[in-house]
C-alpha cells in the first residue's frame, strides 16, 4: 500500500486552533511531481499517485497557478520531505477541508476583529527613541490605508487600544466579502503572522514589500536588538521563518484571486 501523500499542518488560525499535527518530516516517498485538470480544478500527482488532504479529500486548487506553486514545493524538497517548510500545500489543506468548519461571515469577522488589537494601533510613550520610530514608520501605513478605505483608524498610547469605529469595521468587511473562500483563508494567515490587519491589507494591496511588512510588524522588536545586541542565529532564523510565512500567504492570496492561467509548462526553469 503506498504511503500516503497527504502532508502540512493547517495554519494557527486568528481562533488559535491547530487543525493537524502531522510528523514534522518523513522519507520522500516520489521521484516526480506533476499536475493535471481533473473535473474540479487541477490536482497534483506524486508519481502516479493523487494527493490528498489530512481529511482524505482529493487536493484539488483552482488555479493552474496555485496548482503549479504547490507542485514546486513538492518537488523541492529533498530527501526528506520537511512539512513545516510547504506553507502552500498547507493553506490548500486548510482551504479543502476547513477543519474549523467556519462559513466566509465568520473568516471575515474574525479577521476584521484583529483591528481592535492590531499591532500598529498600539504605542508607546517611553523611550521616546521607540516612541518617535513608531511614528515615523507606522503612520504613514495608517495614514495609506486610512486613505485608501476611506476610514479613520488612528493610535493609542492606552492599554485598550484605539477606539475603531463601527464604520470603519463595516467597511472592511464589506471589502473582504469581495474575497473569495480560498484568498479568505490566505489573508487570514498573513493576518496571524504580522499580527496586524492594516499591515496584511497594505501588502495584499501591493503597497508594501513582504520585507517592509515583516520589518514593520517586529518593530519593537528590532529596536531592542540594535539596542541591546542580536542574539546568534535565532532572531535571524525567526525573521526568515517570519518573511517564508508571510510571503506564502500573500502568495496565496493573489493566485486565488488570478482568474487568468499560467501557460508555461510545470517546474521549467
Amino acid at each position: 500500500r503506498p504511503p500516503p501523500a497527504a502532508a502540512g499542518s493547517c495554519p494557527v488560525g486568528l481562533c488559535g486552533r491547530r487543525a493537524y499535527a502531522p510528523p514534522a518530516e518523513r522519507k520522500r516517498f516520489y521521484q516526480n511531481v506533476s499536475i493535471s485538470q481533473g473535473e474540479g480544478g487541477f490536482e497534483i500527482n506524486l508519481d502516479h499517485r493523487k494527493l490528498k488532504t489530512p481529511q482524505a479529500k482529493l487536493f484539488t486548487v483552482p488555479s493552474e497557478a496555485l496548482a503549479i506553486a504547490v507542485a514546486t514545493e513538492w518537488d523541492s524538497q529533498k530527501d526528506t520531505i520537511k512539512f513545516y517548510t510547504m506553507h502552500l500545500t498547507t493553506l490548500c489543506n486548510t482551504a479543502l477541508d476547513n477543519p474549523t468548519q467556519r462559513n466566509k461571515t465568520q473568516l471575515i469577522r474574525a479577521a476584521v476583529k484583529f483591528l481592535e488589537t492590531d499591532t500598529v494601533c498600539y504605542r508607546v510613550e517611553e523611550p521616546p527613541a521607540l516612541a518617535e520610530l513608531q511614528k515615523n514608520e507606522w503612520d504613514p501605513v495608517v495614514e495609506w490605508v486610512e486613505k485608501r478605505y476611506n476610514v479613520t483608524i488612528g493610535s493609542s498610547t492606552s492599554i485598550l487600544g484605539p477606539n475603531i469605529a463601527a464604520s470603519t469595521k463595516e467597511t472592511f468587511v464589506s471589502h473582504l466579502a469581495s474575497y473569495n473562500m480560498w484568498a479568505l483563508q490566505g489573508i487570514e494567515f498573513v493576518i496571524t503572522q504580522l499580527k496586524s490587519l492594516i499591515l496584511s491589507m497594505s501588502l495584499i494591496d501591493r503597497h508594501i514589500t513582504v520585507e517592509k511588512a515583516v520589518l514593520l510588524s517586529r518593530l519593537e522588536e528590532e529596536y531592542q536588538i540594535r539596542r541591546w545586541g542580536n542574539v546568534e542565529w535565532a532572531h535571524d532564523y525567526d525573521l526568515c521563518e517570519l518573511r517564508a510565512r508571510t510571503a506564502a500567504g500573500t502568495l496565496f492570496v493573489h493566485l486565488c484571486s488570478e482568474s487568468s492561467t499560467v501557460k508555461h509548462k510545470l517546474l521549467q526553469d
